[in-house]
């Protein structure tokens, strides 16, 4: 299976604990397919929220195809993610009961459809990203003596 990564959400992984990950396809219109082939694409501010039995990405911007003429839709406009029922109803029931969030973290094409990974997500306090930025320095610093002393 060929895995073409467009966007990774690198502010996810630094404001939230992820829980647990599920693949989504995005439904998509007109030429935003061929933005999103070109790069255009930007979920770093993006969420997810359910609306009845349904799932959407909101705040997901998607620059409009320069080519594209009237075939061009809203750029941050609502975008439904198809999953399975029983991932909603266990999405939905951990975002209700447990204070949970659903926030994206790629967005890829997979077998030439486009492809969202979907996180449930706890929010960090501001004591857990200075423990996380403390524990990247210092694998950083243990990398750079691992190389001075290796060359």
């Amino acid at each position: 299976m060929s895995i073409k990564l467009i966007d990774n959400n690198k502010k996810a992984y630094f404001d939230y604990f992820i829980e647990d990950t599920y693949e989504a396809g995005v439904a998509l219109v007109g030429c935003e397919v061929k933005s999103i082939r070109l790069g255009q694409v930007n979920i770093k501010d993006a969420f997810c929220t359910i609306k009845g039995n349904e799932i959407f990405v909101m705040n997901m911007h998607v620059k409009p195809y320069e080519k594209g003429s009237y075939y061009n839709v809203e750029s941050k406009r609502p975008r439904k993610l198809l999953l399975h029922r029983r991932e909603i109803d266990k999405l939905r029931g951990a975002v209700t009961q447990k204070s949970y969030t659903i926030v994206p973290t790629k967005i890829y094409f997979r077998q030439g459809l486009v492809k969202m990974e979907i996180a449930l997500a706890k929010g960090k306090e501001l004591h857990d990203k200075r423990k996380s930025i403390a524990e990247k320095e210092v694998k950083r610093e243990i990398q750079r003596t691992i190389k001075q002393y290796n060359s």
